[in-house]
């Protein structure tokens, strides 16, 4: 009777374990209930589970009575001690299968929401918040021969697109191969200028799912431990991966605007003048103001989230991905570029209206001299006239 139990509790322990898997976890692992088998052999040098024959010779399968001998002994099975190397074992495949890979991407600077979300209505999540400068799109990629209840209920079975007004895309669970298709569908809905290839941001992360795990959330380079993956985690995770790849963006093109107000300071080191016409200094003025505006208003980068205020353990999320991403301190150096860039602006324009005043000065010299030179000219005609 001990046996027969211990066997239908390994039994339903497996099938409880083949409906909570993720979908496409056995299209990459479908051997993984036999690792399980084995794999306290090659862990714990003295097994309790010990196999009759060596690894790499099992005999073949057969219909004859001959080969319905047992696979493992289990007269020396010790069942406590078994279920708590499986439980063991059960984190370790968790870490292995539970891998979600996010992939952040900055590719415009405007995206029109409202025709994305009418070509793509079947695909949009109904949102969960007031918040109006994303729409999250889920699309079906399990594989519907392993199709079981409650798998395409899981975000893992699930590919997720979150799409930000300003010009980010957060993608969950999406292949390398399939990442170009996916940009082109926001493409086609870029109100605003669509980057190069070279000027394009991306950003890789990875979300792992681990049920047994005691804390809402553990922390890791460059990954995050969740107990479960749902829609208001994956917004919350692409605010902040969002965000930074935006922020990303806009410290490289204020970097630029340094970089040439730099050159422009060593030549007037060496010369004493620089050459920069009053258009172009204007062109950088409205570049420099227009990127802090975007950064803060559009990106809404000290924007509080509804989510997150809402729950303790969305908070716990938000707060960690912005000091791992550093996303204040990188703010601060990008006000403090733009205060440099804002000091040469200044003065530039004063450099620019003093050359202009002295030419100014110049014209009323010229014009005067030119009135003193017609006013003596005609007192010497006066005074020619006059003897005659």
């Amino acid at each position: 009777m001990g046996r027969s139990r211990t066997t239908s509790q390994l039994l339903s322990r497996f099938a409880a374990d083949l409906l909570s898997r993720k979908s496409h976890a056995f299209h990459f692992h479908p051997n993984f209930v036999f690792r399980r088998l084995i794999i306290t052999s090659i862990i714990n040098p003295n097994p309790p589970v010990k196999p009759t024959t060596s690894f790499c010779s099992f005999r073949a399968f057969s219909s004859f009575p001959a080969a319905t001998n047992p696979i493992f002994d289990l007269s020396s099975y010790d069942e406590r001690r078994y279920a708590e190397e499986l439980f063991l074992h059960d984190e370790g495949d968790d870490d292995e299968l539970g891998k979600i890979s996010v992939r952040a991407i900055f590719l415009c600077t405007s995206v029109n929401l409202k025709g994305l979300q009418v070509e793509l209505s079947s695909h949009v999540v109904r949102p969960t918040s007031r918040s109006t400068n994303h729409i999250a799109l889920r699309f079906c990629n399990f594989n519907p021969d392993y199709l079981e209840t409650g798998v395409e209920e899981n975000p893992s079975s699930h590919s997720y697109m979150v799409v930000f007004q300003y010009g980010s895309a957060v993608l969950f669970n999406v292949e390398d191969h399939e990442v170009e298709s996916y940009l082109s569908i926001i493409k086609r809905h870029a109100s605003g200028s669509v980057l190069k290839d070279s000027e394009t941001r991306n950003d890789d992360y990875v979300v792992k799912e681990k049920p047994l795990l005691t804390e809402d959330m553990q922390g890791g380079p460059d990954y995050i431990i969740l107990k479960n993956l749902d829609i208001d985690s994956i917004r919350i995770i692409s605010s902040v991966l969002g965000q930074s790849i935006a922020l990303d963006y806009f410290v490289s093109q204020v970097d630029g605007m340094v970089k040439e107000f730099t050159d422009i300071n060593r030549i007037m080191e060496k010369t004493g003048t620089f050459t920069m016409d009053r258009k172009k200094l204007f062109k950088l003025v409205g570049k420099a103001n227009s990127n802090l505006a975007d950064v803060i208003l559009r990106v809404g980068l000290f924007d509080r989230s509804e989510i997150a205020w809402r729950e303790a353990k969305y908070a716990q999320i938000y707060e960690y991905l912005r000091e791992e991403y550093e996303v204040a301190q990188r703010f601060g150096n990008l006000d403090y570029k733009l205060k440099f860039v804002e000091h040469n602006i200044h003065f530039l324009q004063e450099a620019l209206q003093n050359r202009k005043s002295d030419l100014l000065e110049w014209c009323i010299i010229v014009l005067l001299s030119i009135e003193n030179v017609i006013g003596i000219y005609e007192i010497l005609r006066e005074t020619t006239i006059v003897p005659m």
